[in-house]
């Protein structure tokens, strides 16, 4: 019978131990390890064997006290980029050999969050007291979402925690890439867009008045160029109308905050996203990126199809995408494969059901997802690199037109009033 070396954590101590266990399988050996009370981190199939099934042999040190602190539940002060780097961290103190309570230990050490280090503190606390990590987890839903839970729960159940961490932040790792490329990108449009409407409202507030004035005094009466007349109007309006203009901006805002809130809005909102030129590419790209990650993610790590597909579909960001998602998960639970109901949706290019297609011919699913991921994360980068070489000289010619159509409108006045002195 193989024999499997594990560690583990006893329920009623808290205590971190190791040892060696004959079993058919793994999963055998993750059975009997729950009857005798352990949680278990890490259970690998061992090359030598002890005599006596079941031997084990407990970690001389007990895991260091800490104060004790409430496991309350905390907001989102928690940033993406420190909970990737926790994570990728605890997976590397795990896998060089570091008892479980330990790591915690160190990380809440070196954490500068004081709201994250007292949630790894309330971490470790739980677990002395016999709660496992993802029940944990579980307690702060603002900072691990579901998909975390989920798979760390998965880890645990298959004795593969280290492992899962580390595909978490992977997952976490290229997530934060792709988003920090997207924001990188649209930086500096909105930056020259702000400049433009600055120096256009600036001009028209406190620039074309004057001129107004001037040529009121000077033209005694005469009619001003088309072009002039517009831009003066326009001028006026803002002067007239600014509070009306802020109360309809303020009135948009809302409307769309309360849009947000609702099903029905966000629906909206999401399909007429997806069918902007050029942007909804790049956010349905974004989209099935997410989807295919996410998925490719939890299925080799344990986690059963259609629980896969729930995760998949609460972290989308796109509620068309999350509409196609339930689609698939009702047909797979009557007995459907995952591409042909996918294919039906209409929402997800061909490549995407072919490919799946073929992952579910050959067995190898979750690498297909991964690989559909990674395609689509590379598409999503040269998308958003064209749409920054082609948009930056767009927004300087809109600004150039726009500035530009001021100062001709008051130098045409300015000529005729020259003629008439000549």
């Amino acid at each position: 019978m193989p024999s499997f070396a594990y560690s583990a954590i006893e329920q009623h101590t808290g205590r971190e131990v190791s040892g060696e266990l004959e079993a058919r399988s793994q999963e055998a050996a993750v059975l009997e390890l729950k009857r005798l009370r352990l949680v278990p981190l890490e259970i690998k199939r061992s090359e030598t064997r002890k005599s006596g099934a079941g031997s084990q042999e407990v970690s001389p040190r007990p895991a260091a006290s800490l104060k004790k602190k409430s496991a309350f539940t905390i907001g989102r002060s928690v940033r993406p980029k420190e909970l990737a780097v926790f994570t990728r961290q605890l997976s590397s103190l795990i896998k060089a050999g570091m008892p479980f309570l330990r790591s915690l230990e160190v990380l809440e050490r070196q954490e500068r969050n004081r709201h994250f280090r007292l949630i790894i503190a309330a971490l470790g606390d739980l677990i002395r007291g016999g709660g496992t990590f993802s029940e944990g987890l579980q307690q702060h839903p603002k900072v691990f979402e579901r998909f975390y839970v989920n798979m760390v729960r998965a880890g645990e159940a298959g004795g593969v925690l280290a492992v899962v961490l580390e595909r978490l932040a992977q997952f976490q790792e290229k997530s934060l890439r792709l988003h920090g490329r997207i924001r990188s990108a649209m930086t500096y449009p909105m930056v020259i867009i702000l400049v433009a409407v600055s120096i256009v409202v600036a001009l028209m507030v406190f620039v074309v008045p004057k001129f107004e004035a001037i040529f009121a005094t000077t033209l005694k009466g005469q009619a001003l160029p088309r072009l002039t007349q517009v831009v003066i109007g326009t001028s006026n309006f803002f002067k007239d109308h600014s509070l009306l203009a802020v109360g309809l901006t303020a009135v948009l805002a809302v409307s769309f905050r309360f849009a947000t809130k609702s099903k029905r809005g966000i629906r909206l909102i999401d399909t007429i996203s997806l069918r902007i030129p050029v942007l909804g590419d790049l956010l349905l790209k974004t989209a099935i990126a997410r989807f295919a990650r996410t998925f490719g993610t939890l299925l080799p790590s344990g986690v059963p199809i259609l629980d896969a597909l729930r995760i998949a579909r609460d972290t989308s960001a796109n509620m068309r995408i999350a509409e196609a998602i339930t689609l698939v998960h009702d047909r797979v639970k009557e007995g459907d494969s995952v591409a042909d109901p996918l294919r039906a949706t209409r929402v997800f290019p061909d490549m995407v059901p072919s490919m799946i297609e073929v992952g579910e011919e050959t067995g190898a699913l979750p690498e297909m997802l991964i690989r559909i991921a990674d395609n689509y994360d590379e598409e999503v980068d040269n998308s958003v690199n064209a749409l920054t070489s082609l948009i930056e000289p767009v927004m300087i010619v809109i600004m150039a037109v726009m500035v530009g159509t001021i100062v001709i409108a008051l130098f045409l006045p300015i000529m005729q009033i020259i003629q008439s002195l000549g």
